[in-house]
């Protein structure tokens, strides 16, 4: 009876964690009844002890806590231009990152003041190098509407013309529909336009969107001025920066624009916009680059949350200015990625838009097109953003932990609303595996293992998550392959993994599993 019960319990916590999992692949699970998963000699190396309290701590995830960050150009590269033939991997790859709820797509960046809406009569505005059309806010509503998502869109700032922000807010309302429409977001990190060229006249002069001496001040108040132009029940987000010095200032901002309902910050770790500047894997594995950019804006948050608005990071990725060749595009990235999203959402982060410029080295999938078939490369660093969807549905709380999981592991774990208690262990060491025993108290019974893992962290193809993988390419824009969820069984110390080096895994409990 005992056996029975027994092998009952693994069909169950498997099942459980086999559903999010449900794509068209080959279910094919490993049946490894072992307490423990690490061989002796990795156990000896390095060992740690981790236990997750029964004590919820931090806010509930929201729902489309993940999403995508895109320039203006790149909506058409990435869904297509015929609205009533979208990509569908396009549309796939956003849904796999906030499955069953509504994915938040943010369109501007760099493009949201190169960009504008014709305006009859008026010249077109020196820095502006694209023009939108009715194509454009079609493929943008029905991409909108197919996923059942918001979006985040940029309005020109750097124009510093209320006639012009005018007609890009009225365009775009009226062409993609209030409804489809989360916030208007003016300008894009306004802390940089007096200090880098906006345009070149044909004499080969420079010139700035603002003046040399623009400061925070003269911001807050062109935000007041510009935002007149705005229909005043729209959503307004911003400040849109991502300066170390603006940011502690958001409570400023936010008291003169009441008409901002959701603040806006972007976040890097690294910077790579001078060919001098060397960026290297140990950097975007480091504790500075995940929970230490997360601190960075915890003030925020309080700020906003003072003032009662959400805050979003809604253009984040690993290294600055397009990524670096061999680093943005590496397997080290979907461990950030992982660890930088429970970061954010620990200290009260309501979601975050990761960066995807097509052609850039910190693109997270690049999509290509012929005779009407869509296919995808998809890069590490979406492996680690999907990883991070199942972890941390919707509603799920963060539970306390105690302990020490061991050198250059990191650990997190939520409680869903379906009950299930989800641990993630990352371990960053690139040269050493890792042993961890975690403890549930009081859940004891069988969990499933999930893993994440590649080559190793230089890896830039070979990724697979659960033993499930994209391939080379995917013309679906799901996992495919056959399932290695592992069931695990504690033993009398906990539950025993072993980490490879440079590797992440999930442990999921069901609720009652004792």
């Amino acid at each position: 009876m005992r056996t029975r019960l027994i092998s009952a319990l693994v069909a169950v916590a498997l099942a459980a964690v086999v559903v999010i999992f449900a794509t068209n692949h080959t279910s094919g699970a490993k049946h490894t009844a072992s307490a423990s998963l690490a061989s002796p000699t990795a156990r000896a190396a390095s060992t740690g002890a981790l236990t997750v309290e029964n004590t919820a701590v931090g806010r509930p995830i929201p729902s489309g806590f993940v999403g995508l960050t895109t320039e203006y150009r790149g909506l058409e590269a990435y869904a297509g231009t015929n609205p009533a033939a979208l990509d569908p991997v396009f549309e796939q790859l956003m849904r796999n990152l906030a499955p069953n709820q509504s994915p938040v797509l943010r369109i501007g960046g760099d493009s949201t003041d190169w960009t504008w809406w014709p305006v009859p009569h008026m010249a077109v505005p020196g820095g502006v190098k694209y023009s939108l059309n009715q194509t454009w806010l079609q493929v943008a509503s029905a991409l909108a509407k197919s996923v059942g998502g918001r979006l985040i869109l940029g309005i020109n700032f750097e124009a510093d013309s209320g006639k012009v922000a005018a007609a890009e807010a009225q365009a775009l309302i009226g062409g993609i529909g209030r409804g489809q429409i989360e916030a208007l977001e003016l300008g894009n990190e306004p802390e940089l336009y007096a200090a880098f060229p906006w345009y070149k006249l044909p004499n080969g002069q420079h010139v700035r969107g603002r003046p040399p001496t623009y400061d925070y001040a003269d911001f807050i108040k062109d935000f007041s001025n510009i935002s007149r132009s705005i229909p005043r029940d729209v959503t307004l987000a911003g400040p849109s920066t991502g300066s170390s010095v603006w940011i502690p200032l958001l409570g400023q901002f936010l008291t003169a624009n009441r008409q901002v309902r959701l603040a806006t910050l972007h976040r890097y770790p690294l910077k790579h916009c001078t060919p001098t500047t060397q960026v290297t894997i140990p950097e975007i594995l480091s504790s500075a680059s995940s929970t230490g950019l997360a601190a960075s804006v915890a003030g925020a948050v309080a700020s906003a949350n003072a003032h009662g608005i959400p805050l979003r990071v809604d253009e984040m990725s690993a290294i600055s200015c397009g990524g670096v060749a061999g680093v943005s595009d590496s397997f080290a990235t979907a461990l950030w990625s992982l660890d930088a999203l429970f970061a954010m959402a620990r200290v009260g982060v309501d979601g975050v838009n990761v960066q995807t410029a097509p052609g850039s080295f910190n693109e997270l999938f690049g999509i290509t097109e012929a005779n009407g078939t869509w296919q995808a490369s998809v890069h590490p660093a979406y492996y680690g953003l999907m990883m991070f969807a199942k972890a941390a549905p919707p509603g799920a709380r963060f539970l306390k932990l105690s302990g020490a999981p061991g050198a250059d592991v990191n650990a997190w774990a939520t409680r869903g609303t379906d009950g299930a208690v989800r641990v993630v262990l990352i371990n960053d060491s690139t040269a050493h595996a890792r042993t961890v025993t975690v403890r549930l108290p009081p859940l004891s019974g069988p969990a499933a293992l999930a893993r994440l893992q590649a080559s190793s962290a230089r890896a830039t193809q070979g990724v697979t998550f659960a033993g499930l993988s994209f391939g080379s390419e995917t013309s679906t824009g799901l996992l495919a392959g056959q399932s290695s969820l592992t069931p695990v069984t504690p033993s009398a110390g906990g539950y025993i993994i072993t980490l490879p080096a440079a590797s992440a895994a999930l442990l999921t409990v069901v609720a009652g599993a004792k």
